[in-house]
């Protein structure tokens, strides 16, 4: 809890910065709000991407920091910083090689697709201080020290208001953006954000002992290829469960507008729920690589058991809130009674599927701190994809089992990806925690 908490507050504050540039952009005109909310819509999976990949450091840094091999941490994170960098500058590329030509062909109004695509222009240019940030986040995480992540995330947040203000409306001189003015002051704060955890890798007396800046390293491929072997399993499964969610909510437009926004109020406070167990996840890849590399493997399983004993009363205790304050949940963000209805109902759904998030989640975070990353990809997408979408299309819009019962299915078949997500991964666990007990046990 000590590692997880300022991971979570600071996952709580980037949602945040999200929802300041959406109701910000949205005072100046709905068409600005919807360009913020349809650029994000492709700026977050490209950014989720990256951050998968430099998700594998922060198990790596773990598992040599047991080991005492700090030499080695250096190394590592130059390699992760080389690899973010190269893909943070292939979204720049693709981005100039892309615009001319999808705003010819893209079917939107035409301020619409002017603000979106400067908003575009704007935020790939901070692409590269974000992801030099994951990687600096990443590094002072895997040392245990993830206090700095939630500092630099709120110092983020109180400069992301004010540069909103600056440049969607055209103070000090700035010109007035609208909504494009988010990008500009996003690609700020990331920048902002690398400046002030580069600074405290610089200064810290706790990371001295894995210093950054006493060796500069070139790529290297083969140590990249490592990394990339941990990390590419990662981005992906990160992308098949946001993927899911956003494919359902277009499978739900012929529903109508109600049925779509009961969703994504569902979704909506759902995935801000998730914050908790993700920082959970997130603590124990760091907690569970250091035991590794320290070869004391029944700690590392111990804390697998707790962490998971302790994602399930939390999940008592949110799911809890989710039922008794559904319609109060709801009324925060619609005031339409039909909308209101229909998202307090898939409240109901959103509880139950907070216990099977939190297992697999949990069971997720071990298996990266036990660097196994493949199991991960195939397991999420086989239960996302192949049996949380397919049961979700068979119950939402087919009569085959019961009559089609719309968003209802689909959340059903949420809790059914997400129940056979959470078996095979806390099975695979189980598989590998032998596999290492047996590996020390005929090094002995």
């Amino acid at each position: 809890m000590k590692l997880a908490y300022p991971i979570l507050i600071a996952q709580l504050i980037q949602n945040l910065m999200g929802f300041a540039d959406t109701v910000m952009a949205g005072r100046v005109s709905a068409t600005d709000m919807a360009a913020v909310a349809v650029a994000s819509s492709v700026w977050l999976p490209l950014i989720l991407t990256i951050s998968g990949l430099v998700m594998a450091l922060a198990s790596i840094i773990s598992q040599l920091s047991g080991a005492k091999s700090f030499d080695d941490v250096a190394k590592a994170t130059y390699q992760t910083a080389w690899i973010a960098v190269f893909f943070s500058v292939i979204i720049i590329i693709l981005y100039y090689i892309a615009t001319p030509m999808l705003i010819d062909s893209l079917s939107l109004e035409p301020e619409l697709k002017r603000l979106m695509f400067d908003y575009l222009g704007y935020i790939v240019w901070g692409g590269p201080g974000y992801c030099l940030y994951l990687v600096l986040r990443n590094y002072s995480e895997g040392l245990s020290h993830t206090r700095p992540t939630m500092i630099i995330s709120i110092l983020g947040l109180l400069i992301n208001i004010p540069a909103n203000y600056i440049f969607i409306y055209g103070k000090f001189g700035m010109p007035a953006l609208g909504g494009a003015g988010c990008g500009i002051a996003t690609a700020i704060v990331y920048w902002v954000m690398f400046a002030g955890m580069f600074a405290y890798a610089y200064f810290s007396k706790h990371l001295k002992h894995a210093p950054l800046f006493k060796k500069f390293y070139w790529p290297e491929w083969n140590e990249m290829k490592t990394i990339l072997a941990l990390g590419v399993p990662i981005a992906f499964s990160l992308l098949f469960e946001v993927s899911l969610f956003a494919a359902v909510a277009i499978l739900l437009v012929p529903f109508g507008a109600n049925v779509v926004a009961s969703h994504q109020i569902a979704i909506n406070f759902s995935g801000l729920v998730f914050m908790v167990p993700l920082s959970l996840a997130m603590a124990v890849t760091i907690k569970v690589g250091f035991e590794v590399g320290n070869k004391n493997l029944e700690k590392a399983k111990e804390l697998c058991r707790y962490s998971v004993i302790l994602g399930l009363v939390i999940a008592i205790v949110t799911a809890a809130i989710t039922l008794l304050f559904s319609h109060q949940i709801a009324e925060i963000y619609t005031i339409e009674t039909e909308v209101l209805e229909l998202a307090a109902s898939l409240m109901f759904l959103a509880a139950l599927f907070q216990f099977s998030d939190a297992i697999q989640v949990i069971s997720a975070g071990a298996l990266r701190g036990y660097k196994d990353t493949k199991s991960i990809l195939y397991i999420t997408f086989f239960s996302y994809w192949v049996v949380g979408l397919s049961f979700g299309l068979v119950l939402g819009l087919t009569d085959w089992i019961v009559p089609a019962t719309g968003p209802y299915g689909f959340w059903i078949g949420f809790i059914s990806g997400l129940t056979v997500a959470a078996i095979l991964l806390a099975w695979r666990l189980k598989v590998i925690q032998k596999r290492f007990d047996d590996e020390q046990a005929a090094l002995a």
